[in-house]
């Protein structure tokens, strides 16, 4: 099933926490996540039908007023972005490697969106903001070509643009390098 992805951070902790409880009030969605990340922000993460999610938002946002950092609605999210953001999953083999870094939460949901669109991949991981100063990043295995094509159309995504801080492709990563992502 393929859902619609709501998201919402904010500057403060304790409004974060009141914008989660009145999205949750607002419409039937479900909570992927509600937390505090670095530096300092709290982020909402939910999912639903595409007039749920957009009302939810709403609810959210204007509780959180002027302490709403950034918001976003991406409808028809592919269910890999859901899956990698909830939990890392092993690669079934070993093949290449891309990782999309990025400045923003929100850019590194939309990068992982259209890369796992556009090619044959498989998202590892999407990490988002905690631990890592803020920023976030997208972590995707395939066939070299195919994540080529994936890194390039998720760095170039609309929503991307300006949050990139690197991408690599990493054509025959050891062994190592799989197990130290998991």
């Amino acid at each position: 099933m393929i859902e619609t992805i709501g998201f919402l951070e904010l500057n403060s902790i304790a409004k974060g926490i009141e914008a989660a409880d009145a999205i949750l009030k607002a419409a039937e969605v479900d909570l992927i996540f509600a937390k505090p990340s670095c530096p300092g922000k709290y982020h909402v993460l939910f999912t639903g039908e595409v007039a749920a999610v957009k009302a939810s938002l709403d609810a959210g946002a204007a509780v959180g007023g002027a302490h709403v950092v950034d918001q976003c609605v991406i409808p028809r999210v592919h269910p890999q972005v859901i899956k990698a953001i909830n939990l890392a999953a092993p690669p079934s083999e070993r093949n290449a490697v891309g990782v999309m870094e990025f400045f923003s939460v929100t850019a590194s949901i939309y990068g992982a969106d259209a890369a796992v669109k556009a090619a044959d991949v498989t998202l590892l991981d999407v990490r988002l903001g905690t631990g890592i100063g803020g920023k976030s990043f997208v972590i995707l295995t395939g066939e070299v070509a195919a994540v080529s094509e994936a890194v390039r159309c998720g760095i170039q995504a609309e929503n991307s643009q300006g949050m990139v801080v690197s991408s690599v492709v990493i054509p025959n990563p050891r062994q190592e390098i799989f197990d130290s992502l998991m």
